[in-house]
């Protein structure tokens, strides 16, 4: 009974205020656009400038825009989450502010990537049966990864270390709410959100109304969805049971 009233209460203060700071900070919604827009001028500019035997560099300053992307959505989350604003200067401070944590944390996965790439040449065909396994176990252990890397101040190997202690303690709380967002975000746009660091949903450029509306409903989802991950995680993980407990008669 005390976890069934422990997970009612999570989840209603941070439902409050998630409804509360989407309210405040509803530009949220359009940093997908502005994010596809840097993306398609960046793969334009590089491909087109660093093309032929240059293309290894390319690479590397596609993957570092791309880490600088998810440092500026993370940083206006992280102002969201603790102090319910943020403003254009935010937005062009953001770019930087968490970029090497994110681009440490990515490298790590790369090279994780590189480790099963490795185990299925290993497994022959039994390959595909264990990446599928293992992504899924990747998608749930590390799900709150993005909110340790904005709210908590850690090395990217600590975060990762933090981010499994974090779950491992508040498995449930964590992921049951996350599934029915996912779900519901499925329902709208049926895309499904299988990476870690998401900035938005996918814009296909189809200019008809309800394409636009769905888009617009789904971006209003996705980032409700964010900002209560960010809500979330920041009472789990400076709290405990029984201190909510206690919270809670208050």
């Amino acid at each position: 009974m005390d976890f069934l009233s422990d997970f009612v209460y999570v989840n209603k203060h941070s439902l409050i205020k998630a409804l509360e700071s989407l309210k405040k900070n509803y530009f949220i919604l359009f940093t997908g656009i502005a994010y596809t827009i840097i993306n398609m001028l960046a793969f334009s500019v590089i491909g087109v400038a660093l093309s032929g035997p240059l293309s290894i560099i390319s690479g590397f300053l596609l993957y570092f825009i791309q880490s600088a992307i998810i440092s500026n959505y993370f940083y206006l989350l992280f102002n969201i989450i603790n102090y319910n604003r943020f403003n254009f200067n935010d937005f062009k401070q953001g770019f930087m502010y968490f970029i090497w944590k994110v681009y440490g944390v990515l490298f790590i996965i790369y090279l994780g990537q590189l480790l099963l790439s490795a185990l299925s040449n290993i497994l022959g065909s039994n390959a595909y049966i264990v990446n599928i396994i293992i992504q899924i176990g990747v998608l749930i252990l590390f799900n709150p990864l993005a909110e340790t890397i904005y709210l908590k101040g850690l090395s990217p190997q600590d975060t990762i270390l933090y981010t499994l202690d974090f779950m491992k303690e508040n498995f449930v709380n964590w992921l049951l709410p996350n599934a029915v967002l996912l779900f519901v975000l499925y329902l709208i746009t049926g895309q499904l959100i299988t990476n870690l660091f998401n900035t938005g949903i996918g814009f296909n450029f189809d200019f008809s109304i309800i394409a636009i509306a769905r888009y617009l409903l789904g971006q209003l989802v996705f980032s409700f969805m964010m900002i209560y991950r960010g809500h979330l995680f920041r009472l789990l993980s400076t709290s405990t049971m029984r201190k909510r407990k206690f919270m809670n008669k208050f």
